[in-house]
């Protein structure tokens, strides 16, 4: 059963494919009716679970709540508004509505539509047949205490016009708790593109299997708190769909716990648990050499070794005493001017090179030398401006190891002038770019996407503002790096890495905004969250 919800659980699938999979399963038998039921029950009880009568209190009594949608006031009961839809999402909201009403809540129902699936209209004249009020317009809704968003479903691509453009819009102005089932009714189910409006959502309930659209950043504003909804889809069916189809995963808990920590046999050395070289650094940002650092210590790499320029070389051994810094000779500008490595030492003696941060462009001749070596290269910051000046895709053809990029969107922009818009269709987009280049490319949002040059994607669902620090992205490199160096001798795929490194990155500043609050997690604190939220993860999955 684990294993099963554990895939479920990170399939992502676009409007197409989950129509298909809903096909296979009818075809199969399965009744629609009995279907909406099944689903319309599992959301009434998360309804319950999330907003219980008990919390308005009995009847006339004054109620004093401590979270801020619900004020003092005194109620009758708690009131519910049902946004029916023309199909069998409006179909889904009718079933929660009886059942709400049959668990005392107070329901009303809004439907502007006069045809309606007829499924979704047998349930609208049972509804009006047990008493419940139903409306042709938003306003008599307005004293609602929740609202239940079942407009549209899956699926939906045109623009939405009135009277429902407008309603929605009047509903978000009263900035009421809504659920939505499925996503919130006006969002592209892939793109999460707003189609002219949208509900703001206060949670959605995504219903079978994860849409892709919920997991766009362009799409998080209307999402509020998104789970799903598992009404037990046959893995069979999902198989059968999305065998030939590119793969689109979120990265779960247990996905990146199942690699870190990384393994190591009761015998061993230093050397054989990877050798990482960062290059990074300047007189001018002499910060990302450090952090970089930082982030790789905590991956445990057996060797670490920093070239920076020369003048950095005493701060370095202060912050990182473990780690062997190579003083190189610098440019008038304080960047490295040439790598100066150890005598009997190549760029072929790492398991994997990490450049970028804090580097500057006036060090462009070392990215040429470190792009023909043959060993795993992580690129970011000046890493990626000097790759773009270079040519991406050209540069990178002629490589033979690995290559990680991790670019934002205005690198991805200056990397990748040629493929889709990654502010309109961030899996898309870098999906294409790893395709052309034939690197792993890992591109930051709120929702980071990294995609291998097979196809395959991977979504990071978690996140938080608290990221939005210069300095985040340098831990991020040595973190990859850390774990790129170790992954050579366990074969791990790469993108499997850069996934497992970007949830661990989230999941510390996660971990560091709630004891610190977002204002309080720079780049250094967020290092020092990176054991102690991988040690509380594997304590939560152990129990």
């Amino acid at each position: 059963m684990q294993d099963r919800q554990e895939q479920i659980s990170q399939l992502v699938v676009t409007s197409q494919q989950m129509r298909d999979i809903e096909g296979r399963i009818f075809a199969g038998g399965m009744p629609v009716a009995a279907l909406m039921e099944k689903v319309a029950g599992l959301i009434t009880r998360r309804i319950q679970d999330i907003y219980p009568i008990s919390l308005f209190g009995q009847v006339g009594e004054e109620i004093t709540s401590s979270s801020p949608s619900f004020p003092s006031l005194k109620k009758e009961r708690f009131r519910v508004g049902i946004l029916v839809g023309p199909g069998h999402n409006g179909g889904d909201a009718l079933v929660v509505a009886r059942e709400l009403h049959f668990r005392g809540y107070e329901v009303l129902i809004y439907c502007p539509f006069s045809k309606l699936k007829e499924l979704t209209s047998q349930h609208l004249q049972y509804a009006k047949s047990l008493g419940l009020p139903c409306y042709d317009a938003i306003e008599p809704l307005q004293d609602c205490d929740l609202l239940v968003d079942g407009l549209f479903g899956f699926g939906l691509e045109r623009t939405l016009t009135d009277p429902v453009a407008t309603a929605i819009n009047q509903l978000n102005e009263w900035k009421k708790p809504i659920v939505s089932i499925d996503l919130p009714s006006g969002l592209h189910t892939d793109t999460g593109e707003v189609l002219g409006t949208a509900v703001r959502a206060t949670h959605t309930f995504c219903l079978g299997l994860w849409k892709l659209g919920l997991l766009q950043d362009r799409a998080l504003d209307y999402v509020g708190k998104a789970e799903l909804i598992d009404f037990d889809i046959p893995l069979a069916d999902t198989q059968a769909v999305l065998r030939n189809s590119f793969s689109i995963k979120r990265i779960t808990k247990t996905t990146a716990l199942s690699t870190l920590p990384l393994s190591r046999p009761p015998v061993t050395h230093k050397y054989k648990e990877g050798h990482l070289l960062l290059i990074c650094g300047s007189r001018r940002y002499s910060g990302g050499a450090i952090l970089t650092g930082l982030g790789t210590r905590a991956t445990g790499v057996g060797m670490l070794s920093i070239a920076v320029p020369e003048s950095l070389k005493p701060i370095m051994v202060a912050q990182l005493p473990e780690a062997l810094i190579i003083g190189c000779p610098e440019t008038e500008s304080g960047a490295i001017a040439q790598l100066q490595l150890p005598e009997k030492t190549d760029l072929s003696s790492f398991n994997a090179i990490a450049c970028g941060p804090g580097l500057t462009r006036d060090a462009s001749p070392i990215l040429q030398e470190v792009l023909d070596s043959t060993s795993p290269l992580v690129l970011d910051a000046d890493g990626l401006n000097i790759l773009a000046e270079m040519g991406t895709i050209l540069t990178l053809q002629k490589r033979q190891a690995p290559t990680v990029l991790t670019p934002h969107t205005g690198e991805f922009k200056r990397l990748f002038p040629d493929t889709p818009d990654a502010n309109q269709d961030r899996v898309k987009a870098t999906r294409e770019a790893a395709a052309q280049s034939g690197a792993v490319v890992l591109l930051k949002g709120a929702r980071t996407a990294i995609a291998n040059s097979q196809g395959t994607v991977w979504i990071n669902p978690e996140s938080t503002p608290a990221l939005a620090r210069g300095g985040s992205g340098d831990v991020l490199t040595g973190l990859i790096g850390g774990l790129l160096a170790q992954a050579c001798s366990k074969k791990i795929p790469v993108d499997v890495i850069v996934a497992t490194a970007a949830w661990w990155h989230s999941q510390a500043a996660i971990l560091a905004a709630q004891e610190r609050t977002e204002l309080g997690v720079d780049a250094y604190t967020l290092t020092q969250y990176l054991i102690p939220v991988l040690a509380s993860a594997s304590k939560r999955l152990l129990n």
